[in-house]
């Protein structure tokens, strides 16, 4: 899984730091996500694929591995 993330579409809602805070944070300037781990283990993938469920602005976006 490879997560990805449009600050022009972000509203600093904070859902996804919120949900998986080892993957996510926000910046201190504008409250905009922040992806800290693009390639999450398998572990974490629960919570990433809630995270961008839950995004309001739909800024999340996953590219799932093939295989």
């Amino acid at each position: 899984m490879r997560v990805q993330a449009d600050r022009t579409k972000c509203m600093g809602a904070g859902m996804c730091a919120l949900n998986a805070p080892e993957v996510f944070d926000q910046d201190e300037e504008e409250g905009l996500v922040v992806v800290l781990d693009a390639e999450p283990p398998a572990q974490r993938r629960f919570a990433v694929r809630d995270a961008a469920q839950l995004c309001p602005a739909s800024a999340i976006s996953l590219v799932e591995d093939e295989g």
